[in-house]
């Protein structure tokens, strides 16, 4: 075939294709006419198209050369034989000898056992499979590249021919799903907290391309540089618009996909793709599924993400290229439904109609969470199976606290959904009118609280919680939403401005703590079996000192004339506190000898994560200038229980014995040392939890900022003259259900715990 932009698409065979498409019959005729019209053209004896049928079963609709009775009749289930394997791994396989391969499953009623040489692709449409598109040849036949990118560009066409609905209809897939209309419960992982209650709306609903061959490619691409022109005159009316041109980390996730929408890898792909005679909306359809399969085989979870952005771009250019570039009409209250997106497609939409979010895919640290947390939105990602199971217009309730989404709920889950949504809203505005007074027992004992923040968007939550500073900086997650490791000057800036937005309030940065499950883009690191155990956070600082000085030297510049809090993560022994402090010391010497602004004062102290430190708390309180307990992964490495698995989750309580014990020795160590004791997490964010860590002595906690509030609540109507007796004393006893205890103690005691 003759080669066009080093694609070798023969632009006849397209048109050839288009012209059997367009042509006249049912959807089953026009698709047995384009294998006959395939085998000819590609010189092979066989070409059979698989369609994929309810229930994940791939049906044989046509072939050339099987056996014609075999249509309709040969099946295989997704990962079954060859056919099977591709669907499951959505990318092509290419045999010379297809009968010796392992996965290759006989069928009798097809005759195939005379053919020996097979190449399949599967038939993809944004991202999912519609079936599978194979040729055979009787003699070993080593089919080239080109072979392979011709049968996939055809079946980029061949796809909106499946994806119409008259070879499969929707209603029998809707159907055989036993979907009707029955209520659903699905679980899924939260990735912005809240309650929501809406109509389902598909974030991207279906274009459908009506032309895929191109009469005159100049023309195209003429075409394709308007609409991309175009795309880009929208993303910066987007970045200049009231949202997002206040900053925040939101911005800078935008600023780095508005970068990617000039990339010229993927823009010069789709020009190719043009040159061998498609649209510039089907190359752009091509070039979007090609780049998802191979991406889907990335491990790298950050990497994978970023599938989620170019698939926005993406659609962004076919929307302008067909001209279908407004936005929907929204319903009043909206639940958007996608299977994954990027980070700018939320401000395509009403904010006062947008309630809430719900994706088959995505991660805490996907671009859209960043932005929906930015927006206040509830988000609840990773829904296997959520696409086949909600309809537009479907009624959804949303609980994104415990990540689960209820569709076509009963009259009496709605009604519970709507009184939470009452009461939470009347919390709000209680908690809202408490906000400045001091969190103090009843007894006088002040309690300082605070939030725990990573983004510039969640300064605002200091001034509108009330909250006394920030007891935790994740300082690693600006560096997680960027494609390069930001220098010195970009890292200041950072911190300036989460200083200055503090308003004077202390903050404590957290060094950089990356490896385990936050991995960096532009990193390369090796697979661990337990990487919340391995080489992460101080470890990679002492192992890349230059990295830790680095972030330090930026800190120091950023605190100039101010107080300054560091601390160092996942600290196992005194001497990587040692080390680390040494870094530090080099860097403010460095201050002193170039003569720069310093902070006014520096405080540097270690997190309590690993129990090993237990044993060696004496000589680290004699080195800190303050501690600060890390009660998730405390717990995690205290009991040997991955913090991310569900079956675990509820099996270890913050409140046993063995915690509380750890917690009360590590108290009445430090008390007497002097050294100020925090500790941050989800126990210092749960009313009941925190209850118990006050009578254990500590006095500075920091959580979430939307539980400020109800710790604030709390503490303001306990004694702890009574409480702390009652606590050591079921401590000494070795009670259990101290959770259920507290509890009864809050309801005898009128304490105010929810």
């Amino acid at each position: 075939m003759p080669q066009s932009g080093g694609i070798s698409v023969s632009r006849l065979l397209l048109r050839r294709l288009r012209d059997v498409m367009a042509g006249g019959g049912s959807a089953q005729d026009r698709l047995g006419k384009v294998v006959t019209l395939i085998a000819g053209e590609m010189v092979t004896e066989v070409c059979s198209a698989y369609i994929m049928r309810p229930g994940e079963v791939l049906e044989l609709f046509a072939t050339k050369g099987l056996k014609a009775e075999a249509v309709h009749k040969t099946r295989l289930r997704v990962g079954e034989g060859l056919v099977g394997d591709i669907a499951a791994n959505h990318r092509p396989l290419v045999l010379a000898d297809a009968q010796s391969h392992p996965n290759f499953a006989y069928r009798p009623e097809t005759g195939e056992e005379i053919y020996h040489s097979w190449m399949g692709v599967p038939i993809l449409r944004s991202g999912r499979v519609l079936g599978v598109l194979v040729v055979q040849n009787r003699t070993p036949r080593q089919y080239t590249d080109e072979e392979v990118e011709t049968l996939e560009t055809i079946a980029t066409v061949l796809a909106e021919l499946v994806a119409g609905g008259e070879l499969v209809a929707k209603e029998e897939l809707q159907s055989t799903e036993g979907i009707g209309l029955l209520p659903t419960r699905l679980e899924g992982t939260s990735l912005n907290a809240g309650l929501a209650m809406g109509q389902a709306m598909l974030h991207e609903p279906r274009i459908l391309l009506k032309q895929m061959v191109a009469d005159d490619p100049r023309q195209e691409l003429q075409r394709f540089r308007d609409a991309v022109d175009g795309m880009q005159t929208a993303l910066d009316d987007m970045l200049a618009s009231p949202d997002v041109a206040a900053g925040g980390e939101h911005r800078d996730v935008l600023e780095t996909y508005r970068m990617f929408a000039e990339d010229r890898g993927w823009l010069n792909r789709i020009t190719e793709l043009i040159d061998t005679g498609l649209t510039a909306e089907a190359a752009t359809q091509k070039v979007k599924d090609d780049t998802r399969g191979r991406m889907e085989q990335i491990v790298d979870p950050y990497l994978r993400e970023r599938i989620h952005d170019f698939e926005d771009l993406a659609n962004r250019l076919i929307r302008h290229l067909v001209g279908e570039s407004a936005p929907q009409q929204m319903p009043d209250d909206t639940i958007l439904v996608a299977r994954s997106m990027g980070p700018a497609e939320l401000l395509d939409y009403d904010r006062r109609r947008l309630r809430g979010v719900v994706l088959e895919e995505g991660s805490p640290t996907s671009h859209v969470a960043i932005v929906a947390r930015a927006l206040d939105i509830p988000v609840i990602g990773r829904v296997e199976g959520l696409l086949r199971r909600v309809e537009a217009g479907d009624t959804l309730v949303l609980d994104a606290d415990n990540g689960q989404i209820f569709v076509r709920p009963g009259d009496d889950i709605r009604n519970r959904i709507s009184d939470s949504m009452h009461i939470r809203a009347q919390r709000r505005a209680m908690f809202a009118a408490t906000r400045d007074l001091p969190a103090v027992t009843l007894d006088g004992v002040k309690v300082s609280l605070n939030i725990n923040a990573g983004l510039l968007i969640d300064l605002p939550h200091l001034a509108d919680s009330g909250a006394d500073g920030i007891g935790l900086y994740r300082t690693e997650i600006p560096f997680m939403v960027r494609d390069e490791f930001p220098d010195v000057p970009t890292q200041t800036e950072i911190y300036r401005r989460v200083l200055n937005q503090a308003g004077g309030k202390p903050v404590i940065f957290r060094t950089l703590d990356v490896g385990g499950d936050k991995v960096l883009p532009y990193w390369r690191g090796e697979t661990e079996e337990n990487p919340a155990m391995g080489w992460r956070a101080i470890r990679i600082g002492l192992d890349r000192p230059l990295m830790l000085r680095q972030q330090v030297r930026a800190l120091l510049g950023a605190a100039a004339g101010r107080d300054l809090h560091i601390m160092f993560p996942m600290i196992s022994e005194v001497a990587e506190f040692d080390a680390a402090r040494r870094l530090v010391d080099l860097e403010v010497a460095r201050v002193e000898q170039r003569g720069d602004p310093a902070p006014s004062s520096l405080k540097v102290g270690a997190m309590f994560e690993v129990p090993a430190l237990a044993f060696q708390i004496d000589a680290l309180l004699k080195r800190v200038d303050f501690l600060s307990i890390g009660s998730n992964d405390l717990r995690q490495f205290l009991f040997a229980s991955d913090r991310g698995s569900a079956r675990l989750s509820s099996r270890y309580d913050n409140l046993s014995p063995a915690m509380l014990q750890l917690l009360r020795s590590l108290m009445e160590r430090a008390v007497p040392s002097g050294v100020p004791v925090g500790l941050c997490g989800e126990m210092a964010g749960n009313p009941i939890d925190a209850m118990a860590l006050v009578a254990l002595g500590f006095r500075s906690l920091s959580m979430a900022a939307q539980s400020i509030g109800p710790v604030r609540q709390m503490i303001r109507s306990i004694d702890l003259s009574v409480l702390i007796p009652y606590v050591l004393d079921l401590q000494e006893r070795g009670a259990g259900g101290m959770r259920q205890k507290l509890a009864a103690f809050a309801r005898d005691h009128g304490v105010m715990i929810g």
